[in-house]
C-alpha cells in the first residue's frame, strides 16, 4: 500500500502526493490516509525533526533563523523599508510550525467572512471553518467552544514572568484590559498571556509532532519522503499527475506521480516559485525565461502579505526570567482609530533583547532587556515573489515592498508611542530602565518612521500570494475549492492560499486550510 513502482516508466505512484511537509501539507497527508484504502506519499524538502531537540523544543526557536534548517530569503532592495530583511522559511518536516515561536490564535470570524464575502472564496466563512479550528486542537482552556481530543495540543502560558505580570498592568493602567484569547470573540482591545501550541514538557505540537509523528511507521498507506526537493510540477494534457524531485544523490530526477491529485503546500514563497517553474503564472513573466506557459494566471506570485514589525527595546532594573515556555510570551491588540471591528495594531512582548536589525545601525543593546514590537495587523502594502531564474535551486526574488501603503507607517508609528505610554505607567516603573532604541531623542512622527523604516523585521508572516477567490475572478488563481484554474488534478494548501493575512498569528489557521483541503478532496472522491 506504501506506493507501487510503474514499471513502464520508472515512477513510483499513490493516490495523492502532498508536496510540502509544512504546516498544511502535514495535516493534508494525515487526513488523507485516515482511509486505508488510498495510498499518501509526503515530499518534503528537508529533514526529518524526529528526535531533534534543536528544532522540537520550542525554547530553542530563535536558534534556528538563518541556520541549515532556514531556507533564508533575502528580500530586494527596499525603498520604504529595511533592505536587509530577511525571511525564514523553515527547511524541515513541519515547516514553519517547527520554526517558530508557536503562538496560536484561531483567525478573528470577521477576517474569514471577508475571505467569503469579500473575496469570493465562498465556503470559507467562519460558520464553515470554526468547526475545524475545534476539530484541530486539544485545548487545555476546555469548554463547549474548544476541541479536546484534536492533534494539537494548545494551551495558555503561565503568568510566572513578573515582568510581562507587571507590563499587562500597566496595558490596563492605560486603558487596554486583560483578555482571554480563543474565545470565539474578537479581540479589538486587550491584552494578555498568549495561548500557545507547545505540550507540558516544552514539545512544540507542530503540524509534524501533531499530524505526521503518531502515523510515521504505523499507517501502511503513508509514505513520508524527506530530503527530496521539488524541481517541477508535472502537468500532462492539462492534468496534474505528480512532481519531479531531486534525488537525495543531488544527480537524478525522481518522479512521484499521483493518481487522483497533487496538493502544493510548499509555502507562500515556494509555491508561487514551483507554479511559476512548472509554467502557471504571469505569462510575460515566464517567457522571459523561456518557460512555456501552460495557464497564464497573473495572480501568482502577486498579493503579498506580511505583519511588518518594529521594535522598542529597555533596559531592566531587575533580572529577567531565565526560563520561558517561549520567550515571547504576551499579546496586545489595539487600534489607531475610531469604527474598528478588528484591531490594527498589536504587539509581541519579548523577554530577551531584540536587536537583529538595530545594532547595525549603532543603537546600543543589552543582554537583560524587555521589548515591545508592534506590528501592522492588515498591512495595505502589497508585494510579489518572482522568479530569479529557471534554476529551481535559485532563491526568488522576494519583494514585499513594505510600507509602500501610508498607512502601514501610520499604524507603526503610533505603535512605537503607544509602547512609550504603556511602559511609562507606575505599573512598569520597578522594571523599565533605559530605552535604548529607538531612544528618548527620537520622538517625532518622521524621526519614528525613519527609524523604523532603517530597523524593522517582520513577523514572519508571508501570505497571499497564489490566493483564493470566485471562479470567475481572473486575479485569483485558486478557485474555493483551493483547486488551479486552468489545471485539473492540482490544488494549494498553505498559507499562500489567504486572500487577506489574518490579524492575528497566522500558524493555526493554515493548519485549518490543511484541514479544509483534506475535507474537499475526499469530498471529491466521494462523487
Amino acid at each position: 500500500m506504501s506506493g507501487a513502482v510503474n514499471g513502464q516508466h520508472g515512477i513510483e505512484e499513490y493516490d495523492y502526493v502532498v508536496v510540502g511537509g509544512g504546516s498544511g501539507g502535514a495535516a493534508v497527508a494525515a487526513r488523507l490516509s485516515e482511509d486505508p484504502d488510498v495510498t499518501v506519499a509526503l515530499v518534503e524538502a528537508g529533514p526529518s525533526d524526529v528526535g531533534d531537540d534543536a528544532v522540537l523544543q520550542v525554547t530553542r526557536w530563535m536558534e534556528l533563523l538563518e541556520s541549515g534548517y532556514d531556507w533564508d530569503y533575502p528580500v530586494e532592495p527596499q525603498e520604504h523599508g529595511n533592505s536587509f530583511m530577511r525571511h525564514a522559511r523553515a527547511r524541515v518536516l513541519g515547516g514553519c510550525s517547527s520554526h517558530n515561536s508557536c503562538i496560536a490564535f484561531w483567525a478573528p470570524r470577521e477576517d474569514l467572512d471577508d475571505w467569503a464575502g469579500k473575496h469570493g472564496a465562498d465556503g470559507w466563512q467562519a460558520e464553515n471553518t470554526y468547526p475545524l479550528y475545534r476539530r484541530l486542537e486539544s485545548n487545555a482552556d476546555g469548554g463547549d467552544g474548544h476541541g479536546t481530543d484534536g492533534p494539537v495540543r494548545i494551551r495558555s502560558v503561565p503568568p510566572t514572568d513578573q515582568c510581562g505580570v507587571a507590563l499587562l498592568d500597566a496595558c490596563e493602567e492605560t486603558g487596554i484590559p486583560r483578555v482571554r484569547f480563543n474565545t470565539g470573540e474578537t479581540v479589538v482591545n486587550g491584552a494578555n498571556f498568549f495561548q500557545i501550541n507547545v505540550r507540558e514538557d516544552g514539545v512544540r505540537s507542530s503540524s509534524s509532532v501533531s499530524y505526521l509523528h503518531p502515523i510515521i511507521d504505523r499507517r501502511p498507506n503513508f509514505t513520508l519522503l524527506t530530503g527530496l526537493r521539488a524541481k517541477k510540477l508535472v502537468i500532462d494534457d492539462g492534468r496534474c499527475t505528480g512532481v519531479d524531485v531531486l534525488d537525495s544523490d543531488l544527480i537524478h530526477t525522481r518522479r512521484i506521480g499521483a493518481r487522483r491529485e497533487v496538493v502544493l503546500s510548499a509555502g507562500a514563497v515556494d509555491s508561487p516559485k514551483l507554479l511559476m517553474l512548472s509554467g502557471i503564472g504571469p505569462g510575460e513573466h515566464l517567457r522571459e525565461f523561456g518557460l512555456d506557459v501552460v495557464v497564464d494566471a497573473p495572480g501568482v506570485g502577486e498579493n503579498l502579505q506580511d505583519h511588518p514589525e518594529g521594535v522598542i527595546q529597555w533596559e531592566a532594573k531587575q533580572p529577567m526570567p531565565a526560563t520561558s515556555t517561549q520567550w515571547w510570551e504576551i499579546g496586545i491588540f489595539t487600534t489607531t482609530e475610531d469604527g474598528l471591528d478588528r484591531p490594527d495594531l498589536m504587539f509581541h512582548y519579548g523577554s530577551v533583547p531584540f536587536d537583529m536589525h538595530t545594532v547595525r545601525q549603532g543603537y546600543p543593546t543589552t543582554e537583560n532587556g524587555f521589548c515591545l514590537t508592534p506590528n501592522v495587523t492588515h498591512a495595505r502594502s502589497r508585494g510579489t515573489v518572482r522568479l530569479r531564474s529557471i534554476d529551481f535551486r535559485d532563491k526568488p526574488k522576494v519583494d514585499p515592498r513594505y510600507f509602500t501603503d501610508p498607512h502601514d507607517m501610520r499604524v507603526m508609528v503610533e505603535g512605537i508611542k503607544l509602547a512609550r505610554r504603556i511602559v511609562g505607567q507606575p505599573a512598569m516603573a520597578a522594571w523599565a530602565g533605559r530605552e535604548l532604541y529607538p531612544g528618548p531623542d527620537v520622538r517625532t512622527d518622521d524621526e519614528i518612521a525613519d527609524y523604523i523604516r532603517r530597523t524593522h523585521n517582520t513577523v514572519y508572516h508571508p501570505a497571499g500570494t497564489v490566493r483564493m477567490g470566485a471562479p470567475d475572478d481572473d486575479g485569483s488563481p485558486l478557485d474555493p475549492q483551493l483547486r488551479v484554474k486552468g489545471v485539473r488534478g492540482l490544488r494549494v494548501a498553505d498559507a499562500s492560499v489567504m486572500p487577506e493575512l489574518t490579524t492575528v498569528n497566522p500558524n493555526i489557521t493554515t493548519m485549518m486550510i490543511g484541514e479544509r483541503c483534506a475535507d474537499l478532496l475526499k469530498s471529491a472522491a466521494r462523487e
